[in-house]
């Protein structure tokens, strides 16, 4: 086939792997199609971590149809047994001819060895093609299994005058419905969304999803809370005993403290002090070990400071609302000591905008 056909095609399975994107993790979004004589005859997409592949999936729905076609996938086949059997032997047993990837899975358990072992058994491999489009879409999963720790996404709502809220801490609420809107199904596609104690204090924020749509979730919620402890009254602990919440703190709790946090469900990780702040590199490499693949920051300031500080954040999602706050106390979205020099500014790349309302 043209390299024109084989973009169509896969486009086709990047448009299915949308469909379970923020529900598979730890495992990558991936979608499936198999074609025979420039038709679809079956596709498939990886709804959740240990249930079939897209691969498996798209074959079962071929049948005897798929010996000689080829399969779309965005990603490479799997080749090992982890929650479930490897893809490369079922794509041999249906008799597929051709497989047309977009990325290599930088899974080192597989890392190439499904394209290798697919050649030796005779099938076509082509690779790359709109590997830009594969690699973003599976961002989380790449970052995660290549690194241990999460993706971050610093995501903040601010003035035209860049103020998060005003002098008396009152946010609510800087950007309209629409942007609101997106911002919680930005929350149900990640793993878990991270705030500072005292964004919890002032704001006393749900972090939930809202409205919880079919195929969206709740993420768990962690808060940064330091030596400074929360009231266990506070929202973003409702419901903690069936979904998660986790509360990292520096300091020594006491044994009452800590029991009253666990009996309303929320796990406790005491991380090691970093200037009188939580380590969040140590956080974000426990939270990693936790099977959490990405997280978004959504405040306070400082957490969002000491975040850029470690050089932690992935990217960076901001709503800008054409309003003026003013007032030289009134907070911004990030926090600390900042930059002594302009030169030392922090270049934001592949920047895109969009328009939400009367917000961008």
């Amino acid at each position: 086939m043209t390299r024109e056909f084989d973009q169509h095609y896969m486009r086709l399975a990047l448009d299915l792997a949308r469909k379970s994107d923020g529900q598979t993790s730890p495992n990558p979004v991936v979608g499936a199609v198999v074609v025979k004589s420039e038709k679809v005859v079956a596709k498939g997409y990886h709804k959740r971590a240990g249930l079939p592949h897209a691969e498996i999936i798209a074959l079962n729905k071929a049948g005897s149809k798929a010996r000689g076609a080829d399969l779309y996938v965005n990603l490479e086949p799997c080749c090992h047994y982890g929650r479930t059997p490897p893809c490369t032997e079922a794509i041999i047993a249906a008799g597929i001819k051709r497989v047309v990837l977009g990325i290599r899975d930088p899974n080192r358990l597989v890392s190439g060895r499904g394209i290798r072992f697919l050649r030796k058994q005779g099938v076509e491999v082509v690779t790359g093609v709109l590997r830009r489009d594969c690699e973003k879409l599976n961002e989380p999963f790449i970052k995660y299994i290549t690194t241990g720790r999460p993706w971050v996404i610093l995501k903040s709502a601010f003035s035209l005058d860049g103020k998060i809220a005003t002098r008396t801490g009152d946010s609510r609420w800087i950007t309209g419905s629409k942007a609101r809107d997106y911002a919680h199904r930005l929350r149900s596609r990640v793993d878990a969304v991270l705030v500072g104690a005292e964004t919890v204090r002032v704001d006393d924020p749900q972090l939930t999803v809202r409205p919880k749509k079919k195929g969206m979730r709740n993420p768990a919620r962690v808060i940064v809370a330091g030596r400074r402890s929360i009231s266990t009254s506070a929202k973003i602990f409702n419901n903690a005993h069936k979904e998660r919440v986790i509360y990292a703190t520096t300091a020594n709790l006491s044994l009452v403290r800590k029991k009253k946090l666990q009996d309303i469900g929320v796990e406790v990780l005491f991380i090691k002090r970093k200037k009188e702040q939580v380590d969040l590199p140590l956080l974000m490499d426990k939270l990693g070990k936790m099977e959490i693949t990405s997280i978004m920051i959504e405040g306070g300031s400082e957490v969002s400071g000491n975040a850029l500080k470690e050089k932690l954040i992935d990217k960076v999602i901001c709503f800008l609302a054409p309003k003026i706050i003013g007032g030289k106390n009134a907070p911004g979205p990030v926090g600390g000591q900042g930059i002594a020099k302009l030169k030392d500014f922090i270049q934001v790349k592949e920047m895109s905008v969009t328009k939400l309302g009367n917000d961008l």
